[in-house]
């Protein structure tokens, strides 16, 4: 059996000190906890380095500001304290998470003078789909609940109660067989997975769609700016899910995802072919060289 993630023999930032991770405690009265006042990010290192890392601090303290606070540390103290945590665990190739949230000092819907702590964890992780299953394409399921209209949430932030259906989908995906779930959003358009981008490919052109109730990723962005180098047409535009038996191949991104081809999607087939794999090359080479040179 796994060890549990509180009691894992390595450090956590938390609040500008490196502590044991299973000291790392906070209160059941946190104010995160109770109302979802709570922000992060999933990051990926790459011999040692974190990718995207600024990018990934800056979306962080966006999102705080949206959900009406401010972390207390800076883009740059925030990249400080991802790098000392990955150097001082001794890890190469990790998955990075920093997590920021309201305390305790005031306990209901308004919390305006409660502190605001900021902590920064690392592990070793492989791939997020075993191998085999990535190569030939993941399964996945249609979500049952909807990504709502940005005019009800704040969909530009990444915020942890935005992914409580996303956890109730993947569970729902994964009881029937599945790897994961496609979610369409609030006018039934597709959207994107519970937590990964989605593309779809069709006569040499990839479209996507339109990241209007969802986050425009940093690696959906990555991955299209790598397709247009190669010359490759990208079309962001609404998708109906009657569109979908009209493309030939699919896959998703995202931080832990990477580029990962599609086989079904519910009762939508595809077949996994040369741009997919193309960007999942150019992918691998965009990231490790990165760190290499660092």
């Amino acid at each position: 059996m796994a060890v549990p993630f509180d009691q894992r023999a390595d450090l956590i930032w938390f609040d500008g000190k490196l502590v044991p991770t299973s000291d790392s405690k906070v209160s059941v009265l946190t104010h995160g906890l109770h109302y979802a006042s709570c922000v992060f990010e999933g990051e990926r290192a790459y011999g040692g380095v974190v990718f995207e890392g600024t990018q990934h601090s800056e979306r962080l303290k966006r999102s705080a500001d949206i959900l009406d606070f401010e972390i207390p540390y800076s883009v740059a103290e925030i990249d400080a304290a991802k790098q000392l945590v990955l150097d001082t665990n001794k890890q190469k190739d990790a998955y990075v998470r920093a997590i920021a949230w309201r305390g305790s000092e005031q306990l209901g819907v308004s919390a305006q003078q409660n502190n605001i702590h900021l902590a920064v964890a690392t592990w070793e992780r492989p791939s997020y789909f075993a191998p085999a299953q990535r190569l030939k394409g993941l399964r996945l399921d249609l979500a049952q609940y909807r990504r709502p209209d940005p005019a009800t949430i704040p969909a530009k932030a990444k915020a942890a109660g935005l992914y409580m259906i996303c956890t109730i989908s993947k569970h729902q995906a994964e009881r029937k067989g599945y790897a994961d779930a496609m979610m369409l959003d609030w006018r039934g358009l597709v959207a994107e997975c519970t937590g990964a981008n989605i593309f779809f490919i069709q006569d040499g052109r990839i479209d996507t769609p339109v990241p209007d109730c969802f986050l425009d990723g940093i690696t959906r962005q990555t991955v299209i700016e790598l397709a247009r180098r190669r010359g490759i047409e990208v079309v962001e535009r609404r998708i109906s899910p009657d569109e979908l038996e009209r493309f030939s191949e699919c896959f998703i991104t995202g931080t832990a995802a990477e580029v990962t081809p599609v086989a079904e999607i519910a009762n939508w087939r595809f077949k996994p072919g040369g741009i997919i794999k193309q960007l999942m090359e150019d992918y691998t080479a965009e990231v490790q060289p990165k760190a290499a040179a660092a």
